[in-house]
């Protein structure tokens, strides 16, 4: 089932969301919802408020943003009630967007490693380093789950800036090709 993206403004995606309990709720089809979702929005991560869920559950298709031949290097995963263990290395720069705020895209200040303390759709368990591109992904994702946008990282000036194309996003005043709920 694809979903459709919540926009920008909708109250789901400024709210901290809730743990997942075990046999809560069908995890295997909701997980393969979200990929699919993703998927036909061109995203590369998608994170449960952005279906206008409330529970820490994101997931991520890495390999979408592999040249040819090294998707190998990436990772398709979920990731349930993710906690961030360290945040660590260089703090770095790079242009990221969100299928929420479609047409933005603006350089975000991240840590280059990460140390995550999580569970797949199966409920195993894992801690686990992530580096570079992959543990931006995540930390993007991340915040979702914690009500936090990008946008939210950008200085005040950027945001000003901003102010009429993000009010145009959450009015529904956006061409997308793919289904949004925009908030009521």
């Amino acid at each position: 089932m694809i979903y459709p993206i919540v926009a920008y403004g909708d109250a789901v995606l400024k709210k901290e969301t809730r743990d997942l309990v075990e046999g809560e709720l069908d995890i295997k089809k909701l997980v393969a919802d979200m990929f699919e979702t993703m998927y036909e929005a061109n995203g590369v991560g998608l994170a449960a408020p952005q279906i206008g869920m409330d529970i820490r559950l994101f997931v991520l298709d890495s390999t979408l943003m592999e040249d040819e031949g090294e998707e190998e290097n990436g990772i398709k995963r979920a990731f349930i009630n993710a906690t961030i263990l360290e945040e660590s290395g260089e703090a770095w720069a790079y242009e990221e967007g969100c299928l929420s705020i479609p047409g933005v895209r603006e350089d975000v200040v991240r840590y280059e490693n990460l140390k995550l303390h999580y569970f797949d759709e199966d409920w195993k368990e894992y801690e686990e380093d992530f580096t570079g591109i992959l543990a931006r992904i995540i930390q993007h994702e991340y915040d979702h789950v914690d009500g936090v946008l990008f946008t939210d990282h950008l200085s005040g000036i950027k945001k000003r800036l901003l102010k009429n194309r993000l009010q145009n996003i959450s009015r529904g005043r956006v061409d997308v090709d793919y289904r949004m709920k925009f908030p009521q």
